[in-house]
């Protein structure tokens, strides 16, 4: 099954730096995200999202709450016809050293157990930092890194370790850019 990997904040929803989505109202999709999501699910991809929420292990917001944001955020892409096939978290904090924590592959590996067989090298992983274009990497995948979250300009990537395979504005673009591929049969 064709598929993309995503990371949430920065990607789909706003990235507050410094700070996290503690709670719905504070929740907000990135201009055009719903648009390429529907477009990535009616092109026939499972859409898959990756996220550390370490402010759950931090005590800035509870399970609860992030699981609260996790359904109205899928209620709100139902209405609009997209079915996420998974939403994988890490809410453990950096000093907690774990094997889910992006850039570490646990979750990916994770959606695989959950999900079935998925092939990593004909996959995308769209995120907004360095972490989440190591964490594709690691597992083989495509990475997309988009500038409408953490990471604002390619400049900021002029000195990363591991460089990005490709980069675009925001989700939108990406999509525009993985759907186009697959019909020109180049994805």
């Amino acid at each position: 099954m064709k598929t993309v990997f995503l990371d949430r904040d920065g990607v789909i929803s706003i990235f507050t730096p410094d700070d996290y989505i503690k709670n719905w109202g504070e929740f907000r999709f990135i201009d055009g995200a719903i648009d390429g999501l529907k477009r990535l699910y009616n092109s026939g991809y499972q859409i898959i999202i990756i996220s550390n929420q370490a402010g759950v292990n931090k005590g800035l917001f509870t399970l609860d709450d992030l699981n609260d944001i996790t359904e109205k955020m899928k209620d709100v892409l139902k209405k609009e016809g997209i079915e996420l096939a998974g939403v994988y978290y890490c809410t453990h904090t950096a000093e907690e050293n774990c094997g889910c924590r992006k850039p570490k592959p646990g979750l990916f590996y994770k959606a695989i157990e959950d999900l079935g067989d998925i092939k990593f090298h004909n996959v995308f992983f769209i995120g907004d930092s360095e972490i989440d274009v190591k964490a594709g990497k690691e597992v083989g995948l495509k990475t997309i890194l988009v500038l409408s979250g953490k990471t604002r300009n390619v400049k900021e990537t002029e000195n990363w370790e591991i460089r990005p395979d490709f980069i675009f504005n925001d989700l939108n673009e990406a999509t525009d850019f993985i759907i186009k591929g697959e019909k020109d049969g180049k994805v």
